[in-house]
């Protein structure tokens, strides 16, 4: 009887589980709709920051509903981050308020005549004005809006989407879960809208498999220095939540587990929503480039237990950036910056820092600074692990391909294992709607703590790297695959290899020609 029972129960529950996906998915979808007939939103990448800087407000303000009542009943005093009428329930709750002109008026303006009929200044003028007095609520308010702009044209659809949003309760775990979910798609979607031009996107399947591997421990400080819009934040968070036991775990969880650094103003509000559809109250991001620090400056206040980041590369920094880095290794490849801070920022002593770093081929063989920076990897870390992804894992957004750095402070480097992750069988690359599944990572999560050499996995001692100029790019010696049988796209890759490597010597001899015509 007892079992039946809890079947019963059980078959009770689902339907009300799949109302709250329904209802929310619902709301998304029709606040999307509606700004689809605005003339001044272009697509995806318009609307999800306009519905994100909505949403944002709402969950304070039902946060900070919240924090008064906690505080009522403590008999505390309560500060809230923002004042009348300047909260959602002042200006947004009701669906009669104001609207059409008015609205853009109240939002956009610097100085205007606000909804108590009182003349000041604009939401967003007050929003962005609230940093500068030390409350880090206020100071993450102020950041998120010196970015975001609202650019519907129209107050009549804006005040539409405003009480979509207003049916939300932020403060229903149910519906947090669910919005996570929902979230987590549309930025793909704005992802996928962007396509090759586009922020980089890391896929979650990625993002998970480097999170289990590195098994990040509650009371640890895990840091994404690139943190674009928080998957590897977001991940770790929801590894670090299965350990909490304790209202103890449960503080350390929300206050000193997951930070992070991000320069650029829209993947910030991203950023900040993500985290906090997935339960972190108050993230902990700096709007800052991480790179804009002189790395000696960098001490063991800065130093973290974990790295996970998926750094950008490919791009260009500017002289005053580089002069931040050692001047025998200043280059303008952001990846290879990014590389030197994080195995600066990774913590000394008993307990040393570990990190996993996604980066392009063209480290693993590149000379010059790169080489140099490789050195260090290799004789002051351990670079225990390579894992080699296939090509197309971050398709369309670029055909590069990719491997993972798994590596620590319990240095030198021994020995390199190196683990080739295959393409599902039968399958000849991965597509938007057909990407690489964590469960594809089984075998190397399963080989992971019992290492032996196999078909995919082979190991090449550290002193036979630093002997051949600390070039990573090794080969599978137990592949059996046959060049002219792979793919188009991998042998077209395979061929651009190539090519880098031969320009890479090619300016290595004209480099050696130089100098002997000036002596």
């Amino acid at each position: 009887m007892p079992a039946k029972k809890a079947t019963t129960q059980r078959a009770r529950k689902a339907p009300a589980e799949l109302t709250t996906a329904q209802r929310l998915g619902a709301v998304v979808k029709s606040a999307r709709d509606i700004m689809r007939k605005d003339k001044g939103l272009n697509g995806d990448l318009d609307r999800l920051p306009m519905l994100t800087w909505i949403m944002f407000l709402k969950f304070l303000d039902d946060l900070e509903q919240a924090r008064e009542i906690e505080a009522e009943l403590a008999g505390e005093k309560f500060k809230p981050a923002i004042e009348k009428p300047y909260r959602w329930r002042d200006w947004a709750a009701n669906p009669q308020g104001i609207t059409g002109p008015e609205l853009l008026a109240f939002i956009n303006s610097e100085e205007c005549t606000r909804p108590d009929g009182k003349n000041g200044p604009g939401l967003f003028a007050y929003l962005r004005a609230l940093g500068g007095n030390g409350d880090g609520r206020r100071e993450v308010i102020a950041t998120v809006f010196s970015g975001v702009d609202s650019r519907m044209r129209s107050g009549y659809l804006l005040r539409d989407v405003i009480d979509k949003v207003g049916s939300i309760h932020f403060t229903s775990s149910d519906e947090l879960h669910t919005l996570g979910a929902l979230y987590e798609g549309m930025l793909r979607e704005m992802r996928d809208a962007a396509g090759d031009s586009g922020e980089f996107y890391t896929p979650r399947a990625v993002v998970r498999f480097m999170v289990e591997a590195v098994d990040p421990r509650l009371g640890e400080v895990i840091e994404d220095p690139a943190s674009g819009t928080g998957g590897f934040l977001v991940e770790a968070f929801t590894h670090l939540s299965k350990q909490v036991k304790t209202v103890a775990d449960r503080k350390t969880l929300q206050t000193r587990s997951v930070q992070g650094i991000e320069a650029k103003p829209m993947p910030y509000l991203l950023c900040q929503m993500n985290l906090l559809l997935h339960g972190l109250n108050a993230p902990r991001i700096a709007p800052a480039n991480a790179l804009g620090e002189k790395l000696t400056e960098l001490g063991d206040k800065d130093r973290v237990d974990v790295i996970l980041t998926n750094p950008p590369f490919g791009g260009a920094e500017e002289k005053g950036i580089q002069d931040n880095f050692p001047q025998d290794k200043r280059t303008a490849e952001t990846a290879l910056l990014f590389l030197q801070l994080i195995m600066r920022k990774l913590r000394r002593g008993p307990k040393p820092g570990r990190a996993a770093v996604v980066v392009p081929n063209g480290t693993l063989f590149g000379d010059g600074v790169c080489a140099r920076i490789k050195e260090d990897l290799l004789k002051e870390f351990n670079l225990h692990t390579i894992v080699r992804l296939p090509n197309g894992v971050f398709s369309p957004y670029t055909s590069i391909p990719t491997n993972i750095l798994f590596f620590d402070r319990t240095g030198p480097t021994k020995e390199v294992w190196y683990y080739e992750q295959p393409l599902p069988e039968g399958r000849k690359n991965y597509t938007k709607t057909q990407p690489i599944q964590f469960e594809e990572f089984a075998d190397c999560l399963q080989w992971w703590g019992k290492r032996k050499e196999n078909e995919r996995a082979w190991k090449v001692p550290a002193k036979d790297l630093l002997a051949n100029g600390c070039n990573l790019d090794r080969k599978n010696p137990n592949a059996t695959e046959d060049i002219t049988h792979l793919p188009p796209e991998q042998l077209a890759a395979s061929i651009l290899e190539k090519e880098m490597r031969i320009a890479e010597i090619v300016k290595g001899i004209q480099k050696l020609l130089a100098k002997g015509a000036k002596a």
